[in-house]
């Protein structure tokens, strides 16, 4: 990413000198980097909030319960799991926060459920069917509520922030259905690593 990063800055440069807009170019950096500032503070609040609140789900025992009404799901995706009590509950963890739109919030519970996954496939340096299904599994999550993108809607002055919903559900659902099928046929039976 920091080679697209740079690349974008020095054509905007070169692109600014050659057109005669260097000022154009100057003002624009200094104009959007406060808005990233500004942006990322109001991110943050929210992040907060819901990182609080899956902390809690965590030690009232919440995590327990949702582990159980996922386990069923869970276990279709990952056969090997079932007695593994501690990954599927931060799996669990994870996917709730991703379902809510909380990317960054999942984080977490995501860093927990692959070192678990780790542990389990005894330190080994190569990724295993459960790994790379979980990584899938984060990257194209399952939307219900996409909290981040109904915040940022509505501070760009969205009269409805979630009138995305049905979009969001359908997308959301089929990049998950597919990325899973994919990690799925990765490995065929007998060639885990």
């Amino acid at each position: 990413m920091g080679i697209f990063f740079l690349a974008a800055a020095v054509l905007s440069i070169i692109f600014g000198l050659l057109s005669g807009n260097m000022s154009g170019v100057s003002s624009a950096v200094l104009e959007e980097s406060g808005h990233a500032a500004e942006l990322s503070l109001r991110l943050l609040g929210s992040l907060c909030f819901w990182s609080g609140l899956m902390e809690v789900a965590k030690k009232s025992g919440l995590v327990e319960k949702l582990c159980f009404l996922l386990k069923p799901l869970l276990s279709l995706v990952f056969p090997a799991l079932r007695n593994e009590k501690a990954a599927l509950g931060a799996i669990s963890m994870n996917v709730a926060a991703n379902m809510l739109g909380l990317g960054n919030a999942a984080t977490p519970f995501g860093i927990s459920a692959m070192k678990e996954l780790h542990k389990i496939s005894g330190f080994g340096k190569s990724a295993t069917k459960e790994m790379v299904c979980f990584v899938v599994m984060n990257t194209a999550s399952l939307q219900l509520l996409p909290t981040t993108v109904a915040f940022l809607r509505s501070e760009a002055g969205s009269k409805e922030p979630l009138d995305i919903l049905p979009a969001v559900w359908f997308v959301s659902a089929c990049s998950l259905l597919l990325g899973i099928f994919a990690a799925k046929i990765t490995f065929p039976k007998g060639e885990e690593k």
